[in-house]
């Protein structure tokens, strides 16, 4: 059954087939400003509470689902924030269509589907490639986040970035299960007041490292993306 589209009228929503591709996601903004991005927004915990701390970064939410960006609008709109933008995209279809070089100073990926069943781990965003591909557009020191419930999924990870070049962890250790001053979302908290972990990474490209355009890997195509950004 084909879930009703909502109309998304906020003024902090912004249809990605309005934008050419190469589009500058700078000039969004009223005010250009460092820019990080917030892979699978949800209904917006998190990035309203990040963008209220950081009035100084402007940040682009996305997710696939327009549910959650018509949610994640109403709270920025509640807010009064100016430095939230929210696009309904899959993030290689973004960083492929509007990408460029060294354009973010942060990604977030809070609790992305862990495809728990085995068969189903290649769905997961997180890969090697994916994680070469997120050097190209972090500027050099950039910072990259990731928090997952599930523990497989942060194994998995924690191992993939000794095997790509151009990352240092920031943490003393591969991951944690704590991390000062991160907002939680409704959904991390849900988790956390079960008494169940959350794995906190913590990731920045290397001050010292270079990825050519033409180094960069061929973009997965993902599992739910065929409908999204042709």
């Amino acid at each position: 059954m084909t879930q009703r589209v909502i109309e998304i009228t906020s003024p902090a929503f912004a249809d990605i087939h309005s934008l050419g591709r190469d589009y500058d996601l700078n000039q969004l903004f009223p005010v250009r400003q460092p820019l990080a991005l917030e892979i699978g927004c949800g209904i917006g915990d998190f990035i309203v509470q990040r963008a209220a701390e950081q009035p100084q970064v402007n940040f682009i939410a996305i997710d696939i689902f327009n549910k959650g960006c018509y949610k994640t609008c109403r709270r920025v709109d509640r807010s009064g924030l100016s430095n939230v933008r929210v696009m309904r995209v899959e993030a290689r279809q973004l960083l492929s269509y509007c990408g460029r070089a060294d354009m973010l100073s942060a990604v977030y990926i809070n609790c992305p589907d862990p495809w728990p069943k085995k068969r189903h781990r290649n769905r997961r965003l997180l890969n090697r490639t994916f994680l070469t591909q997120l050097l190209y557009y972090l500027q050099p020191e950039g910072e990259l986040f990731f928090v997952t419930d599930f523990a497989d999924y942060a194994y998995q990870v924690a191992q993939l970035f000794p095997a790509v070049a151009g990352y240092e962890n920031m943490l003393p250790a591969p991951f944690f299960t704590e991390m000062d001053d991160y907002p939680l979302s409704k959904y991390m908290r849900k988790f956390r007041d079960q008494g169940l972990p959350l794995y906190f990474q913590h990731q920045r490209r290397r001050a010292d490292f270079t990825l050519r355009e033409s180094e960069l890997p061929p973009t997965d195509k993902g599992f739910r993306t065929r409908h999204l950004l042709e």
